[in-house]
């Protein structure tokens, strides 16, 4: 149902858009409207993932610098059936993280320096099961289609003026077409945007609960990242707002209701979810290394360590260092 709900959604964004150009050019500009759709989700389909990954300076990790983060995301994507993805940390205070990439063989998990430091090894665990769902449920690439024609529909809106006023008898609205153009539509795209984003987040979160075998992981994570969200500004999400729908919780700063203007669902309303679903599975397990005996237990940021260390080690060296130091 939430799949055939988003594949609905997408297709009144991308008849949102097509409408827009109508207005502005007629036929004409409807079909220029969709060229320019067709072109930004090739390149979109292409690049996103490295545009969103450089516009949050995330950095590259593996076994050796990261080893019980980067060990955590492969167990993980084992339990999934998932390819290894490509792991990065952002250096911000703010707890958050996002998925992103094209499909499971090209993703890429992020998390910042303020999770690893915030959540036990359980929460992050949870954390990135709930990435790694976005990425199985192909909600990355969903995600990325919905991003570029909410853009370019609020890009024709900022052009209204220019493409729809005077003289340019192309026009069938006049007046009415370049106010809907400027007003309507941007607005209109951008709620189909949030809904789709809130769709896909309840989604992730049952499956995350799945695969780290812990609803109430999760459910823990989502209220400490939640408050640490509130407390921390992420400077990197305030200026690239569009965004803000990627991360688990919303990056930016006083999105607190679940309403119209949210790009995620009310965290309690998420939590009260993840609590049903644990009744609904009955014993879980109590402790992330009981899930992964192959493993062994993981330390670092969540176990012993050297006082003030981040869990983090550089490459080629013996002590724990983050990139964020």
């Amino acid at each position: 149902m939430n799949m055939m709900r988003t594949a609905m959604l997408i297709a009144v964004m991308t008849a949102l858009f097509m409408g827009v150009g109508y207005m502005l050019g007629g036929t004409g500009g409807m079909m220029i409207a969709l060229a320019i759709a067709a072109a930004m989700n090739l390149f979109s389909y292409w690049n996103a993932d490295k545009l969103v990954l450089r516009m949050h300076r995330a950095q590259e990790v593996d076994e050796r610098n990261a080893p019980e983060y980067y060990g955590i995301v492969r167990d993980l994507a084992k339990n999934a059936g998932l390819p290894m993805p490509k792991v990065y940390i952002i250096d911000n205070a703010q707890p958050n993280a996002f998925a992103t990439g094209r499909n499971p063989e090209n993703a890429a998990v992020a998390a910042t320096s303020g999770l690893l430091h915030a959540l036990n090894e359980e929460e992050v665990a949870a954390v990135m099961a709930h990435e790694l769902a976005h990425v199985q449920n192909r909600d990355t690439l969903i995600m990325t289609i919905t991003a570029t024609l909410a853009g370019a529909i609020s890009m024709l809106g900022n052009f209204a003026l220019f493409f729809g006023g005077g003289r340019n008898n192309n026009n069938p609205f006049g007046f009415i077409g370049i106010l809907v153009a400027m007003i309507v539509a941007p607005f209109a795209a951008m709620l189909v945007q949030m809904a789709i984003s809130r769709t896909r987040e309840y989604s992730a979160d049952r499956r995350g609960a799945e695969i780290c075998g812990n609803p109430m992981w999760l459910a823990s994570a989502l209220r400490k990242i939640a408050m640490g969200a509130k407390r921390q500004v992420n400077v990197d999400a305030e200026r690239n707002p569009a965004t803000a729908h990627m991360f688990i919780i919303n990056p930016l700063n006083g999105q607190r209701m679940d309403g119209l203007f949210s790009t995620h669902p009310n965290t309690e309303n998420r939590i009260a979810a993840l609590q049903a679903m644990a009744q609904e599975m009955g014993p879980t397990p109590q402790n992330w290394s009981n899930t992964q005996p192959e493993s062994g237990a993981a330390s670092g940021p969540w176990g012993a360590r050297p006082t003030g260390s981040a869990g983090i080690r550089d490459k080629g060296d013996d002590g724990f260092k983050g990139p964020w130091s």
